[in-house]
């Protein structure tokens, strides 16, 4: 298996939270910016690039009242870039994270923001099925009970709850959502005993979810069905040590099985994956080197 990788940006102390998209014949890779992990000064970093070569800065979205972390990008029926983000507010009295959305036509100028969901509830991800957006998103807060509940768009900047509860047991956070005709499938970490991440399926209208147990640890999930069936997954695994992983995911075993460890160690995955022209291109971020940079691969997967 050939795989080559890169470190395509570390201008900020810490660099991190990815995502990945081909948007009119163009990259554009998304991540924060901030002083570190956890800092109050988030930022969205938005870079373009022709060719995944060379990479160029686009935009900078910021905040002066919120750390904002985790953006994702989609494409909306329309054609539009959207972009996914949350803000953890400096003052958390009120609430601990809004879920916003920003919207463009050349991912360089971009709409103000929008708050969507619901008030103390992270919308990880959002992913379109037809003229459809759904999201899984994760309370949070302290003392709260721990759940995720499942939304639905039309437009990207009003969304209303499906399912109010999606799972509670233990502490289920972050995910990822594809659809495989109209059965949905989501991957969520879950933090809560036992520690393994788990995989969701469901039938339209989807309010009836049937869980299964995948026996591995996983954080930062990303989730890709691949033109020939196969479902590639990259997460961060926790067994020996913290790394960044690409994955099978048999959705007829329940299984998740490790292929390919990519370079990175420490503070790392949270990748964004692209099938294009027989190449898995893959972003995520990670603190093997001197600091907490972006990076990508590029990997000829085997044949199923």
């Amino acid at each position: 298996m050939q795989c080559e990788v890169e470190r395509i940006w570390d201008h900020a102390p810490h660099n991190a939270f990815t995502d990945l998209i081909r948007f009119k014949d163009r990259w554009l890779c998304v991540f924060r910016e901030g002083e570190n992990h956890i800092s109050p000064d988030g930022a969205i970093r938005v870079l373009v690039s022709d060719a995944g070569r060379e990479w160029q800065p686009a935009a900078l979205i910021t905040s002066d009242d919120s750390d904002l972390r985790d953006p994702k990008l989609s494409i909306t029926p329309q054609g539009q870039l959207m972009l996914c983000a949350a803000e953890k507010p400096h003052d958390t009295t009120r609430f601990s994270h809004q879920s916003l959305t920003w919207f463009s036509d050349d991912g360089i100028h971009w709409s103000e923001k929008h708050a969507v969901g619901d008030l103390g509830f992270w919308l990880w991800r959002v992913t379109w099925h037809g003229d459809r957006a759904y999201g899984v998103a994760y309370r949070t807060g302290k003392g709260v009970k721990r759940s995720v509940r499942l939304y639905q768009s039309d437009d990207g900047r009003t969304f209303e709850t499906l399912l109010d509860t999606l799972y509670d047991e233990g502490y289920p956070n972050e995910s990822a959502m594809v659809f495989e005709c109209d059965t949905a499938l989501c991957l969520l970490r879950h933090d809560g005993v036992p520690v393994n991440g788990l995989l969701g399926t469901a039938q339209p209208p989807y309010l009836d979810w049937q869980w299964r147990d995948l026996g591995v640890r996983i954080g930062g999930p990303a989730l890709l069905r691949l033109p020939d069936g196969r479902y590639v997954a990259a997460v961060r695994l926790y067994d020996e040590r913290a790394r960044t992983s690409l994955c099978w995911l048999d959705t007829e075993a329940g299984t998740l099985s490790e292929f390919l460890e990519l370079p990175s160690g420490g503070d790392t995955s949270y990748a964004g994956m692209v099938f294009h022209e027989q190449q898995l291109w893959v972003s995520y971020y990670s603190s093997h080197e001197e600091k907490t940079a972006i990076y990508l691969a590029r990997a000829t997967l085997p044949d199923a």
